[in-house]
């Protein structure tokens, strides 16, 4: 029983000493710099010239727009809370914070008024895009850091952006699919039912719902809301109409039964 009494009085000595240690973490003004900056790198993911050109950079943004933009990265260690007075964060503020630790790069502290140019959505898409672990492997945390304050500086001063800026290839690759498929469900819609018919209109506008959902909300939609290159939606285009005449094109079964 003193034995149990002993291990049970170390657990709650370490645990205490524990949660001491996590609590203060979360307000350690000391790790602060002595200088005003704009990008607190403890995580050591910039290099010096990356550092002192992305603080000029953001330093001449909030002068010109007025909306204030700042970076903390960090690995073992965090200033937490003290940095809300030492940068004088508010509601015209965008704190990014890069953190090796979870399972995305990426974190925001996004102030109320910024909310009313930039949705929710948008954070959630900028930090699945270029916070996740396959482009920070491919690319590194400085360019996982820079793009998305590009996308940031980009959509405010443009007053606004409903989604991130930019394709990527996968996401093109999505779009395209979705066409290619509402070609294919044109296609077979428009089979001749009839006797003399060429093109089963009456069918493929019946069918509207669903090939027009594929290819103008999930094919031609997600393109044209990030990017005005015209590539891109050429292609999807095309797929449209290349899914189409294969499906078109594929012989139905009462046809060849009527074939045989």
């Amino acid at each position: 029983m003193a034995r149990f009494i002993q291990i049970l009085l170390s657990c709650s000595l370490i645990a205490l000493l524990t949660l001491g240690q996590g609590a203060y973490a979360y307000d350690a003004p000391e790790l602060l710099p002595a200088q005003p900056t704009n990008v607190i790198d403890l995580g050591k993911f910039l290099s010096e010239f990356e550092k002192n050109n992305l603080d000029r950079k953001l330093s001449e943004f909030e002068d010109k727009t007025g909306w204030k933009l700042r970076v903390l990265t960090q690995v073992d260690v965090t200033p937490g809370r003290a940095v809300k007075n030492f940068w004088g964060l508010n509601d015209r503020s965008i704190m990014l914070v890069a953190d090796s630790r979870g399972r995305n790069l990426l974190n925001f502290s996004v102030g109320d008024a910024v909310y009313d140019l930039l949705p929710r959505t948008f954070w959630i898409e900028l930090q699945s895009r270029y916070g996740n672990q396959f482009f920070v492997r491919e690319q590194g945390e400085h360019q996982s850091i820079i793009a998305s304050l590009d996308a940031i500086m980009g959509c405010l001063a443009q007053n606004g952006c409903a989604v991130v800026p930019g394709l990527p290839q996968e996401q093109w690759i999505l779009t395209l699919m979705t066409s290619i498929v509402g070609g294919l469900v044109f296609g077979f819609a428009g089979h001749p039912r009839k006797e003399g018919e060429i093109f089963a209109w009456k069918w493929a506008l019946v069918l509207t719902p669903l090939w027009g959902m594929l290819f103008f909300a999930f094919g031609i939609g997600p393109v044209v809301s990030r990017t005005s290159d015209i590539l891109p939606i050429v292609r999807n285009l095309a797929g449209f109409v290349g899914g189409s005449i294969i499906a078109y094109l594929i012989p139905t079964p009462s046809k060849s039964v009527k074939s045989t």
